[in-house]
């Protein structure tokens, strides 16, 4: 019976952590490009409203990281014994690479809100490489190993497989030359985590 309750309750954790980083996670990009519009390379100063929103989303992003373990972990405890080592090594890898470049890049902006400009500049630059370039890489990978392994243990049905694969293409492709664009992963993540929890209304009730 204890080992039901786990097996029934897992579904139900990946879907909650799922929303909370899809909210937090877009949260954070909105606050960012709203306060830092020319991104890479902008020469502008900061007035206090722009410092005030990317203050908000450096408290944000440390959550999102969080939440988006909680995430991964309960997914991968659902794929159980049916997963292939291969393909989960490189979800788990690309997962946990994602969460340190995106504290890395939380870091780096953080820089911005200091008085030195040459210093400001170069964090602003760093920031925006993080995250646009190398994040929203391995979050591509991440949809895509994750769309792989719904499809073969039957557990994502196949539009959201389909739509997988292609928000892990667009990520992987076009990364920073489309402002926004880092918005595909938590609105991902969102589907993914609204549909275990939808499909999780019929066993609930039983």
């Amino acid at each position: 019976m204890e080992r039901e309750r786990k097996g029934l309750s897992t579904p139900r954790a990946a879907g909650v952590a799922g929303v909370v980083f899809a909210i937090l996670m877009a949260a954070a990009i909105v606050l960012v490009r709203i306060a830092l519009p020319s991104g890479a390379g902008g020469d502008d100063t900061l007035d206090s409203g722009q410092r005030s929103a990317v203050q908000a989303a450096l408290e944000l992003l440390p959550f999102a990281g969080i939440a988006f373990l909680w995430f991964m972990g309960a997914l991968r405890e659902q794929a159980g014994e049916g997963e292939d080592r291969f393909v989960s090594t490189v979800f788990l890898g690309s997962g946990l690479v994602f969460v340190a470049t995106l504290f890395g890049a939380a870091a780096a902006a953080g820089t911005v809100l200091g008085e030195s400009r040459q210093t400001s500049d170069f964090g602003r630059d760093f920031a925006y490489a993080l995250l646009t370039t190398y994040a929203m890489r391995m979050a591509a990978v991440f949809i895509i190993t994750t769309s792989t392994i719904g499809r073969r243990l039957g557990a994502l049905p196949r539009p959201l497989v389909v739509l997988g694969y292609l928000a892990g293409l667009t990520l992987l492709v076009v990364g920073s030359d489309v402002p926004w664009s880092e918005l595909v992963f938590p609105a991902w993540a969102l589907v993914i985590s609204v549909n275990i929890l939808w499909g999780r209304r019929p066993a609930a009730s039983a």
